[in-house]
């Protein structure tokens, strides 16, 4: 891990975020990637320039000061937007494609599958959904959903 007190985090008059290095180069519009955003979402961040250079590396970020630990979850949640299902209500049809009406983290919406290649399996239990629109949409644990959502969920798996 690079020492989070050799670089310093801050944001131009613009919004973006600016990297400042041990030898004082700056860098502006750094990206922080995560490693792991599914398994291991506070674990693994690769602090980037525009051009893809990795600047720093962050084993966690409870290891940040309070300010970089705020600057890098800003950017994240304004770059990242993956709800969690917790329900499935319903589906307008067991053959693709299909139109599900679904309770997320974020309330109740639709999202249509246009096939089940669309639904990835991945550490298990938890399985990332991709809608006809790109939007991802993520269970963390489909045991874990009611009967009824699992009973439908089974049906495309």
């Amino acid at each position: 891990m690079t020492d989070s007190s050799a670089f310093r985090l801050s944001r131009d008059a613009h919004g973006r975020l600016v990297f400042t290095g041990a030898d004082g180069t700056s860098h502006v519009g750094v990206v922080p990637v995560r490693a792991f955003p599914i398994s291991a979402p506070d674990q693994g961040f690769a602090l980037v320039d525009p051009h893809g250079q990795e600047m720093a590396w962050i084993d966690r970020l409870a290891d940040l000061s309070d300010e970089q630990r705020t600057l890098i979850q800003e950017e994240l949640g304004s770059r990242e937007f993956m709800p969690i299902i917790e329900q499935i209500v319903s589906v307008s049809s067991f053959a693709t494609p299909s139109t599900w009406r679904i309770k997320t983290d974020h309330g109740e919406t639709e999202l249509v599958l246009k096939g089940e290649e669309d639904i990835r399996r991945l550490v298990s239990p938890a399985l990332l959904i991709a809608d006809s629109h790109g939007l991802h949409y993520l269970i963390r644990d489909r045991f874990a959903l009611d009967h009824h959502s699992r009973r439908i969920l089974d049906r495309f798996l």
